[in-house]
Formats: structure tokens, C-alpha cells, sequence
């Protein structure tokens, strides 16, 4: 029997799971504006906003970002658990890499919801 020692980041089925139904979610969503602006040629920043002004669309964007960034988490933290091996500088990486994320939700919520 080979004993086999799995380093780096968190192989895994979640993991993988997490990259394809974000990957989806994105998806859908860039679809979805890119039929908005085919269907409406010559669309302006009024119809921008009124498009905007839906809630429905506000919450889809809002599941679209939150996709977009755990899409980000799991790539990131792949590459600094895969690539980094200073415990310490890793650590740091994910530390930044967390707060960028958060503070990239928080001005997403900001401009999305007008908060």
C-alpha cells in the first residue's frame, strides 16, 4: 500500500463543487445583462437604472457577487496553500485575500442597494 501524503490546498469534491455552481451562477448572470443589452438597443442610463431599480435584480446581482467572491476564495486559497509554503507569509496572504473579499461585499452592497 503507497502511502500517499496530500499537501496544499483542500482537494476535494466541495471545493470542486463550490467552482462549478458559482461558474453557473455567473453565468446566468452575465447572460442575462447581455440579453438586456441586446434587447435593448440603444438602452440609456435611465433605462439603466430602472432595470436596476427592481428588487429582483438587486438580489440577483447581490447572489452574483457573493458567487463571484466565494469563486475567488476557493481560487485564491488554492494558490497560497499550493504556491506558498511559509507558514506565516501564507497565513498573511489569507488574512489580505479575506479582507479585500469582505470589503469588495461591502462596497458591492453599497453600490448595488444604494446603502
Amino acid at each position: 500500500m503507497v502511502n500517499r501524503q496530500v499537501v496544499g490546498a483542500h482537494y476535494g469534491l466541495r471545493d470542486w463543487l463550490v467552482q462549478r455552481v458559482t461558474a453557473v451562477i455567473m453565468l446566468v448572470y452575465a447572460i442575462g445583462i447581455v440579453a438586456f443589452l441586446l434587447l435593448a438597443s440603444g438602452a440609456s442610463y435611465e433605462a439603466w437604472q430602472q432595470l436596476f431599480a427592481c428588487t429582483w435584480v438587486k438580489v440577483l446581482t447581490t447572489v452574483t457577487v457573493v458567487a463571484l467572491l466565494w469563486h475567488a476564495w476557493v481560487g485564491i486559497r488554492d494558490i497560497w496553500m499550493d504556491y506558498v509554503q511559509p507558514v506565516g507569509i501564507r497565513l498573511t496572504l489569507h488574512v489580505l485575500t479575506i479582507l479585500w473579499l469582505v470589503a469588495s461585499f461591502i462596497y458591492s452592497i453599497h453600490v448595488v442597494w444604494g446603502a
